[in-house]
């Protein structure tokens, strides 16, 4: 099921996003019926209903002196409209998450083709073979139906069962966090940058890394890296004390992950669109399709609740991905500050003059 998952959300993101509906001469050569009455059809009947029971009341032929039954149901017709509203704006908003670019396709499919449906996509209409059914239901709650060729039996989704999912804070179709927006946040809090460099919120462009966390000679003169740029010619570059900016930046991202934990069907998402496979940012943004995790997927069914096993994982693999992608280009070839150590020298003479200054710093 998690392969077939996979395989007809790509599927149908890709059609959906192609246009090619538009090239399909049979498609454009005939009529598509996307008008599903759902609520006329649901409400059918109804109003006679409710005017036998007025009638019934006024008449004094309820089924009981009271007219409970008579009066129980009047308030539910009366209260139906209301219930209805409530249930499809829920079914739309659930239902949209199928349509953002980083939408994790290991999700049930099943909510892409229903939101294809609602929101009339090519290829989805009656003609087509879909349906979808709203039913008013004797015990007061609603349920919508939907039918097709690619359902293996109807999906039925229960008003009173979604509200309680919305108010526990669990959704249909997991949402991807939106991980670049939550790195970038990151950057700001880890104590890494200076105060000045963080405005409103935001790293300047012109933002480094701060002198505590570069590499230092014992008197206090910068550790640089030589880098060799041909014919026999160098550049110093800054060397980044890494354990120490490890350890500072550790106990934030720990607190941020702990808060991300809070929403485990998130974490499955950013695991499975972004994390498992440690993607680049720009790798993600050349793809069609966001990364999926593929055999490394977490599923929503057998996957939650997540295993502490799997929340050290993704710990791991989160701080990972903030080093690698968001916090490397502060600490990869990155010039000296000093001015007269930014110049190019030659690469014999420098490394004779290191030797020389690591025996005099240690006295040997």
């Amino acid at each position: 099921m998690e392969d077939k998952n996979i395989l007809i959300n790509l599927t149908l993101k890709q059609y959906n996003q192609s246009n090619a509906a538009a090239y399909d001469r049979i498609f454009t050569s005939t009529s598509s019926d996307y008008n599903y009455n759902i609520i006329e059809r649901a409400y059918e009947g109804t109003a006679k209903v409710y005017a036998q029971l007025k009638m019934a009341i006024k008449n004094k032929t309820c089924q009981d002196p009271t007219c409970l039954y008579e009066n129980k149901i009047l308030k539910q017709i009366e209260e139906a409209p209301a219930k209805t509203i409530d249930f499809l704006e829920n079914i739309f908003a659930e239902l949209s998450v199928t349509e953002s670019a980083n939408y994790d396709v290991n999700n049930n499919y099943e909510y892409l083709v229903a939101n294809s449906i609602m929101t009339s996509k090519a290829g989805f209409s009656k003609n087509d073979g879909y349906m979808v059914t709203l039913n008013l239901l004797p015990n007061n709650s609603q349920e919508i139906i939907f039918e097709g060729p690619l359902f293996d039996q109807p999906l039925r989704i229960n008003n009173t069962a979604l509200d309680s999912l919305i108010k526990s804070n669990t959704d249909l179709i997991a949402e991807t966090p939106d991980i670049n927006g939550l790195m970038l946040s990151l950057l700001t809090k880890v104590g890494l940058f200076k105060d000045e460099d963080i405005i409103e919120g935001e790293l300047s462009p012109t933002a480094k890394i701060s002198e505590e966390f570069i590499m230092k000679n014992p008197d206090g003169t910068f550790d640089y890296e030589i880098l060799d740029i041909g014919s026999n010619m160098g550049r110093n570059l800054l060397k980044f004390d890494m354990d120490k900016i490890q350890k500072k930046s550790d106990p934030f991202i720990n607190a941020e992950v702990a808060g991300m934990l809070n929403q485990e069907q998130e974490v499955v998402a950013a695991w499975n669109v972004y994390i498992a496979q440690g993607t680049s940012v720009d790798e993600d943004d050349q793809m069609a399709q966001n990364a999926n995790a593929g055999s490394r997927s977490w599923s929503y069914k057998y996957d939650l609740p997540l295993s502490q096993e799997n929340k050290l994982l993704f710990e791991i693999k989160y701080k990972e991905y903030f080093m690698n992608n968001y916090l490397k280009p502060f600490i990869t070839n990155k010039f000296p500050t000093v001015k007269e150590d930014a110049a190019v020298f030659n690469l014999a003479e420098a490394r004779k003059a290191k030797a020389q200054k690591f025996i005099d710093d240690n006295k040997l």
